[in-house]
């Protein structure tokens, strides 16, 4: 009986395994790779949203994508997906670890866009740095 019950904890363990193998929980490697990527997911997940460039952190982990009416969004990975916010252009800010964008939601938090200086940002939306 008792290499029943093993056998079956075993198993289980195997098929929880599986099923987050399956939905690429715990997933490692970047998400976000080329600019169509973050351009794709922020029209995707902000309804209106038309974005027209876009500058992702070295490490893949997050994304500034500038839309043509002017809004910008923060994109982060989350898990095997990716979220996104509206934020207001004031809300980043140069570090010296790269932009650093301040969403004042507790639950989505700071998001750092490892390795981007703002000489990239100027450069992809020239709109919104102007005075």
């Amino acid at each position: 009986m008792n290499w029943l019950m093993t056998g079956g904890s075993l198993a289980a363990v195997l098929a929880l395994g599986g099923i987050a193998a399956a939905l690429r929980l715990g997933r490692t490697d970047r998400m976000l790779i080329e600019t169509d990527d973050a351009l794709r997911a922020a029209d995707d997940a902000v309804a209106g949203f038309t974005g027209v460039s876009a500058v992702i952190g070295a490490d893949g982990r997050a994304a500034l994508v500038f839309g043509e009416d002017r809004r910008v969004v923060v994109l982060k990975t989350h898990g095997a997906r990716i979220a996104a916010r509206v934020i207001e252009w004031d809300a980043v800010r140069a570090t010296p670890g790269g932009m650093l964008v301040e969403t004042g939601e507790r639950r989505f938090g700071a998001v750092l866009l490892a390795g981007v200086d703002a000489l990239d940002v100027r450069r992809l939306a020239p709109q919104l740095t102007r005075v």
